[in-house]
């Protein structure tokens, strides 16, 4: 059964509002990532709202589901969702980035209520996911890993040596998710470092490979029920994503993968996504 249309509009209007806050934040603190954090807002918020197994009453459950925000520059769409689970109060993300704030510009698993695990260097929050999905596999858990990638990420060659190893041990309970936005900081991934045929290498790595749109909430949800179903392979989900969505003269720019956001471009951006909250 798919989602349902009251859910999948619940979940929208979540987006909307985590949009909302994310462009006031940024433009409060004059810092921070706003392109990734909007690439990502659809993934994250149907994983924490929909599909995973995880809150502040059962964090420290070791049968919880993981997420896992491998692509660390886009902590705010993540600590958002935190928030919004009641790990901490929504007021906090004015603190973002700033000194003594538990919401560091990366995620920090050592002072930050919900982050597993702490990532930001590009690539080394993956084979700590697949460690960690190994890990409950051998307890005997039914537990999900979910593992959210940016393509730029991918670029770095960790993340396929984790690759080979999810193949090998079958982690069917590694459920990864690309980011695909098709920009990363200085450029397009065509510009900087060519993805080639990234269905057809994860293919050859091993995977089970699902395509999906990244900023339908229906359709990341069905992908991630297929992936349940395949067994004894670890899957990747490419969502086909834009940079910055939702805001217009943001989108697949990489100008705004770490841009401040001053006065005339929050006007707009707050007025394409309907106002302040």
């Amino acid at each position: 059964m798919g989602m349902t249309p009251e859910k999948r509009q619940e979940l929208d209007q979540l987006c909307l509002k985590f949009r909302k806050i994310l462009i006031e934040t940024l433009h409060g603190i004059q810092t921070g990532h706003p392109g990734g954090s909007l690439s990502s807002m659809e993934i994250l918020t149907d994983l924490f709202f929909n599909e995973a197994n995880i809150g502040p009453d059962n964090i420290a459950s070791p049968d919880r589901d993981k997420i896992i925000l491998c692509k660390g520059h886009a902590a705010p769409a993540l600590y958002m969702n935190l928030a919004e689970k009641g790990f901490f109060p929504m007021e906090e993300m004015k603190t973002l980035r700033q000194i003594n704030s538990r919401l560091q510009g990366h995620p920090c698993s050592k002072d930050t209520p919900g982050v597993e695990v702490s990532s930001g260097p590009l690539g080394a929050g993956y084979p700590v996911a697949l460690g960690i999905a190994l890990a409950d596999c051998m307890d005997g858990r039914d537990s999900y890993t979910y593992a959210i990638l940016g393509d730029g990420e991918i670029q770095e060659g960790v993340v396929w040596e984790a690759a080979e190893n999810a193949n090998k041990y079958k982690a069917d309970h590694l459920i990864t998710i690309v980011d695909w936005n098709g920009v990363q900081l200085d450029g397009t991934n065509d510009e900087i470092m060519p993805l080639g045929d990234l269905q057809g290498k994860w293919k050859a790595f091993g995977y089970n490979v699902i395509e999906c749109d990244g900023h339908d909430v229906a359709s990341i949800s069905d992908a991630i029920a297929a992936a349940k179903q395949v067994k004894g392979q670890p899957t990747v989900i490419l969502a086909h994503t834009v940079k910055g969505k939702g805001v217009s003269f943001m989108e697949g720019k990489s100008a705004w993968h770490g841009k401040a956001i001053d006065d005339a471009s929050y006007e707009q951006a707050m007025k394409e996504l309907g106002g302040a909250q």
